[in-house]
Parts: C-alpha cells; structure tokens; sequence
C-alpha cells in the first residue's frame, strides 16, 4: 500500500480524472520550483470511477477563481482545505463564468492568435452546458477545447 505525507497545511484535490492531474498542477502554476511538499498520486482506485488523481500541496490554499478553473480539466473534482492536519473546508469545483487568460482560442482565424495583432488577452464567458464564447471571435467551444 502506498502511503503519501500528510500535510499540515495546504491544499489537496480530490476526485481528479484519472492521469489529469499533471494538467491541474501546470494550471496551477505548481511546478518543480514550488518549495514545499506536492505530492500527484495516479491512477488510484476509487469508488466513484474506476481510477482517479489525487494532489496534495503543501504551503497555500488555492483560491476559489483559480481552484474552480480545475474544473476545466476535471469537472467532478474535490476540493479539501487543510488546517492543522484536519479537513477545514470542503467543496466541488464549479465551471468559471468567465475565464481571462487562461487559455488560448481554438479558433486559429481569432485575433488573439494573430501574432502581428499585440498582446491580446483571451476572454471566454460562460454560455452554460459547459461551454465558452470566445470575446473576439464569438465562436462557442466546449470546455475542454479550453485546456
């Protein structure tokens, strides 16, 4: 049996789509220069799914707006604010209204891919049933071309 580090204080996702949780750390901005404990379980078996992923992080407590852009990359993701080693807070991850660069159109044609047009920022705002409307384009795309 495996056996990860418990954390003091921090953050762990739950509930991740099994082999996304790399995803969820680059959107996090997590990487290999983050000072304290990550630790990315894989594949773990789980009740809900068959599988899923798993992520500790020691040292911060990822906000709201940035935790629920996870849902981009794993919808049915847990969130766990740890204190003291106890479970502080609890919830699910919930889709953005809106999502400001954070992710580039898909719409190869979009000014924001036009590398002459500066230094556009992507908008999407969120047209429900999971799906973005890109600001400059108005094309509608799904949240998972997003990532």
């Amino acid at each position: 049996m495996l056996k990860v580090e418990m954390i003091e204080n921090g953050t762990v996702i739950d509930h991740i789509e099994a082999g996304k949780g790399k995803k969820v750390l680059d959107l996090l901005g997590i990487g290999t220069d983050y000072p304290y404990l990550v630790a990315l379980v894989m594949n773990v078996s789980s009740k809900k799914k068959e599988k899923k992923d798993i992520v500790k992080i020691a040292g911060i407590y990822v906000k709201d707006d940035l935790v629920n852009k996870v849902a981009l990359v794993s919808p049915n993701a847990t969130i766990n604010i740890i204190k003291n080693s106890k479970v502080a807070d609890k919830h699910q991850v919930k889709l953005p209204m809106e999502l400001k660069s954070i992710a580039k159109c898909p719409n190869p044609n979009c000014i924001t891919n036009d590398l002459n047009a500066g230094d556009f920022k992507t908008i999407f705002n969120s047209g429900g049933n999971g799906r973005y409307k890109c600001s400059f384009c108005e094309r509608v795309f799904p949240h998972s071309e997003l990532i």
